[in-house]
């Protein structure tokens, strides 16, 4: 899919997630998704884009994949520049830092993530570039209210 088509539908994604408080958009290929946002790395404003995740406690995870593009997104690239980051979970606003999973992390990850979506291993191999797993972890509890757990279904 060509960059332009995947701005669109992303946009599309997330305005139906905000507008629905993620009863719309909360789901794809059977896998959560949140809205994630980023402090741009050159312009300095806040950039939302929706991505599957997953839960290890308080935690998520979220991939960099990019489709198995060369590059890394530019939600990674800002993150990596600006850690503290903001995601919508529903109807859920949650404040998170961010970090890289590291060798050890990932390698214990990435069958996790494959099994969640196999179509990670598919932009794996299309890219020489090691895609990112991405911690979030919670800034405070008490900041921007609670992380769900795989047994609510609000």
């Amino acid at each position: 899919m060509r960059d332009s088509a995947v701005k669109s539908w992303s946009r599309i994604h997330r305005l139906l997630y905000r507008l629905t408080g993620g009863f719309v958009g909360r789901r794809l290929v059977d896998n959560d998704m949140l809205l994630l946002t980023t402090t741009g790395r050159v312009s300095g404003r806040a950039h939302t884009v929706p991505l599957l995740f997953l839960r290890d406690g308080k935690s998520l995870m979220v991939i960099a994949s990019y489709g198995g593009r060369d590059g890394h997104p530019e939600w990674y690239l800002n993150l990596v520049r600006q850690p503290v980051v903001h995601a919508q979970i529903r109807g859920d606003h949650l404040d998170l830092l961010a970090r890289t999973a590291s060798g050890t992390e990932r390698r214990e990850w990435w069958p996790r993530v494959v099994e969640a979506f196999d179509g990670y291993a598919v932009y794996q191999s299309r890219t020489e570039r090691e895609i990112p797993v991405v911690i979030l972890d919670p800034v405070d509890a008490s900041i921007g209210g609670r992380i769900l757990d795989e047994h609510d279904d609000r």
